[in-house]
């Protein structure tokens, strides 16, 4: 199809000829879940070889993925987002908000789930699902960190909508970040003692994280997913609200090889929910 002259300057016109493909977006999909084998997008996705070795040609040829050779003899490639296809992350997570909100679920807005919605489903279907290695995110003490801390038998990561932020409307399950990472910092000797690290996520800036940590004094590192690098890795649940699309509320505690084995969601009883992640997580190091 022609494109007429006026959609040449047209931003969303260009945006939907990488993205207006339904291939295209899964295979975005996948590759941004840490899926960049060939083997394993195929296999992940149900596509011909033939039909997914023509979609990966055009995703690199539009500069949102590139080869990178993992084996010489034969040569083999894997495919790993450029800048531009770490740009579209935000995208792929507002398109997964707006169909758990609008298609997948009633239309309300809401920091929290129900026990019988798709974003439950694929939260507890994460346990077994390994976190992607490569995937680094900037931390509160100035350093860009990974997921899961290397030294730790164990890792809590608990996502939360953000602090200090005002609500438009009430909107139920988005009060309560400010106690929870009350509650982590105040059993943090506990995490500790047990071999276990402590991550918080929020989609908040990484000033405006280490502002909140520097106030609270917090001994572990908050972690800002302002570009959903993580959202997009797992296609975690989020809620649009105060400017931003943002976390709803979870908690994953990650084995030391990237393996998630237990999720908390949704959180409800915020002191509850910390203790319970103490204990899953003590469990982790022992069975390790």
């Amino acid at each position: 199809m022609r494109m007429r002259d006026a959609d040449e300057t047209c931003g969303i016109a260009q945006a939907a000829l990488v993205l207006g493909d339904w291939w295209n977006v899964l295979v975005l999909r996948e590759v941004a879940r840490g899926h960049v084998r060939f083997d394993a997008l195929a296999t992940e996705i149900g596509l011909s070889r033939k039909v997914l070795t023509e979609r990966l040609g055009r995703l690199v040829a539009q500069g949102v993925l590139h080869r990178s050779v993992y084996q010489r003899r034969p040569v083999r490639h894997e495919y790993l987002l450029t800048d531009a296809g770490v740009a579209l992350l935000p995208l792929l997570v507002a398109m997964q908000d707006w169909g758990d909100r609008w298609v997948l679920g009633d239309g309300s807005l809401t920091g929290t789930t129900t026990q019988d919605s798709a974003e439950h489903a694929r939260v507890h279907a994460l346990p077994g699902s390994r976190i992607p290695e490569r995937l680094r995110l900037p931390g509160t003490r100035g350093a860009v960190l990974p997921l899961v801390a290397p030294d730790a038998a164990a890792t809590v990561l608990f996502t939360y909508p953000g602090t200090g932020v005002e609500w438009s409307e009430p909107i139920p399950g988005a009060a309560g970040c400010t106690l929870e990472n009350r509650l982590f910092r105040d059993a943090w000797p506990q995490f500790r003692r047990s071999g276990v690290e402590v991550r918080g996520i929020s989609t908040q800036l990484p000033h405006e994280q280490d502002e909140f940590a520097r106030a609270e004094g917090l001994p572990y590192d908050l972690l800002s997913d302002a570009r959903h690098q993580l959202a997009a890795a797992l296609r975690l649940p989020t809620f649009r609200a105060a400017g931003r699309l943002r976390h709803k509320r979870l908690i994953l505690v990650v084995d030391a090889d990237h393996t998630v084995r237990h999720t908390l969601f949704p959180v409800v009883d915020i002191p509850h929910a910390v203790t319970q992640s103490l204990r899953l997580a003590t469990d982790c190091t022992r069975t390790a």
